[in-house]
C-alpha cells in the first residue's frame, strides 16, 4: 500500500520537505510520520500541519498530491523507493538522489536533480533552470542516473555534468551543458545560445530541424550516423519518452569542443 501525502493549504512562504524521504519513513506509523520535521521559510513546523498522511509506508512508496509548486526538497537525498508528485512540483526535487524513482505528473521547478547520483526521475511536464546541475562553488553537477523532462527547461541544464543521462523533449534556453565534463543531454527541441561552453568531455544532441548556432571554439569534424545512438534511443522510448519519429534512421553533424578546454567534447546535430 502507497504512503498519501494530502497538500492541503496554500502558502506565499516556500514549505521545505527535505529528509522526507521513503527510507525516513519505511519504519514509521502515520502518526510518527505525520510529527515528522518540515520548514516553512525558515520556521520548523509539523508534516501534519500542511499534509494530511494517509497510507501504509512499508513498501517504499510515497504519493505526493496537490499544487506542490511551493514544496521544495521531494524526494532530496532518497536512495530507493518510488515517489509519485500528482501536480506540480517546486524546487530540488530529486536533489542528491542515488537510487529509486520519481514521477511528477506535472511541472517542476529549478534544480531539478541537482548533484543527483543516481536513479531515474521522469517530469510530465516542463522545468525551470539549472536542471542536473551543480550548486553554486561546488565542483560536479549530476554524478549519474537518468533525468527526463517531457516538457520544456531552462539555462544550464547539465551545468558542470559529471555523468548520466539528461534528456528533454521540448525546447532549452542558453548554455545546456555549461562547463560539462562528461554524460549525455538529448535536447529534442529548439535551444538558445552558447551550448557546450567550457565542456571538456560529454556529449550533446540535438535533434531538432532548427539546429543551434554553436560558439566558435566548436569545430566541424564529419557527417556521420554514430551506432551508439540507436540503443540510447531505444532506451528513452522504452522510458516512454518523446522523440521525433526519424531519429533512428537520421544522420548527424558531428563537432568537437570546447578547444578552450581541449576539444575532446562531442556535439551531435540532426542533419
Amino acid at each position: 500500500m502507497t504512503l498519501r501525502l494530502r497538500y492541503r493549504t496554500s502558502s506565499n512562504v516556500p514549505v521545505e520537505v527535505e529528509g522526507i524521504t521513503p527510507t525516513a519513513v519505511r519504519d514509521k506509523s502515520v502518526a510518527e510520520i505525520q510529527r515528522l520535521e518540515i520548514f516553512q521559510g525558515n520556521v520548523k513546523t509539523s508534516l501534519a500541519e500542511f499534509f494530511d498522511v494517509s497510507g501504509e509506508p512499508a513498501d517504499g512508496r510515497m504519493e505526493w498530491e496537490g499544487d506542490l509548486s511551493g514544496v521544495h526538497w521531494i524526494g532530496a537525498g532518497m536512495t530507493e523507493g518510488y515517489v509519485h508528485v500528482i501536480g506540480n512540483a517546486g524546487r530540488h526535487v530529486g536533489s542528491e538522489m542515488a537510487g529509486g524513482e520519481i514521477h511528477v505528473e506535472g511541472d517542476a521547478g529549478d534544480w531539478l536533480g541537482g548533484e543527483m547520483h543516481g536513479g531515474l526521475i521522469h517530469v510530465r511536464g516542463s522545468a525551470g533552470h539549472l536542471v542536473g546541475a551543480a550548486y553554486r562553488g561546488s565542483a560536479r553537477g549530476m554524478k549519474g542516473g537518468t533525468i527526463l523532462i517531457d516538457g520544456s527547461a531552462g539555462n544550464e541544464i547539465g551545468h558542470r555534468m559529471r555523468r548520466g543521462l539528461l534528456a528533454v523533449g521540448g525546447s532549452v534556453a542558453d548554455l545546456a551543458g555549461f562547463n560539462m565534463r562528461a554524460g549525455t543531454i538529448v535536447i529534442s527541441g529548439d535551444s538558445g545560445i552558447r551550448h557546450g561552453a567550457g565542456m571538456r568531455r560529454g556529449t550533446l544532441i540535438f535533434l531538432s530541424e532548427n539546429a543551434p548556432r554553436l560558439l566558435p571554439t566548436f569545430r566541424r569534424a564529419c557527417r556521420c550516423r554514430p551506432t551508439v545512438l540507436a540503443p540510447l534511443f531505444r532506451q528513452l522510448r522504452h522510458l516512454d519518452f518523446p522523440l521525433p519519429g526519424d531519429v533512428l534512421d537520421a544522420d548527424f553533424e558531428l563537432y568537437n569542443g570546447d578547444m578552450i578546454e581541449g576539444g575532446r567534447g562531442e556535439v551531435l546535430i540532426k542533419a
